[in-house]
This record gives C-alpha cells, sequence and structure tokens, in this order.
C-alpha cells in the first residue's frame, strides 16, 4: 500500500487498541516509501505507546518512525521552485 492509503486502512480497526495488537494485525502489510518499503506491523511495534486512542495516533506513531527520505526527496518543499 502507498504511504497515502495509510490513513484510510488504519481506520478499520477498532480503536482505543493495544499497540503490540494492531502490530500484530499489520504484519505483513507493506508500505511503499520514497526510499524502499517498510512492514506496517514492525512499525507499530516499535511506537512508544502502549496503545492507540484513534487511528490517528496510529497514523501518527508511523509517520514519526519513518526516516525523513522515506517521504520523499529531503530537505525539499513543494513551494520551492
Amino acid at each position: 500500500m502507498e504511504l497515502a492509503e495509510l490513513q484510510e486502512y488504519l481506520e478499520q480497526f477498532d480503536y482505543p487498541v493495544a499497540s503490540d495488537e494492531l502490530a500484530t494485525a499489520c504484519e505483513g502489510v507493506t508500505i511503499e516509501l520514497a526510499e524502499g518499503e517498510r512492514d506496517l506491523g514492525g512499525l507499530l511495534a516499535h511506537a512508544s505507546a502502549d496503545r492507540f486512542e484513534s487511528a490517528d495516533d496510529a497514523y501518527t506513531a508511523v509517520q514519526n518512525d519513518l526516516p525523513r527520505e522515506a517521504v520523499g526527496e529531503p530537505y525539499q518543499s513543494e513551494g520551492e521552485g
């Protein structure tokens, strides 16, 4: 799945949910990044939270664990020309 689809994907789960439970449910789900791919279950397993209150919480945890280059060209903004 592409990173842009992640938020919608995470909304299918019931919240609140324990982080390890969500990580297990997402094992084997591959997220396509600008620089390679990552396993969603692995990303969620490394989250610092014990549980997620919402899909937004889980999405933020994944975003926080991604390296800068995963989402595109480092240090570039859409407004530069």
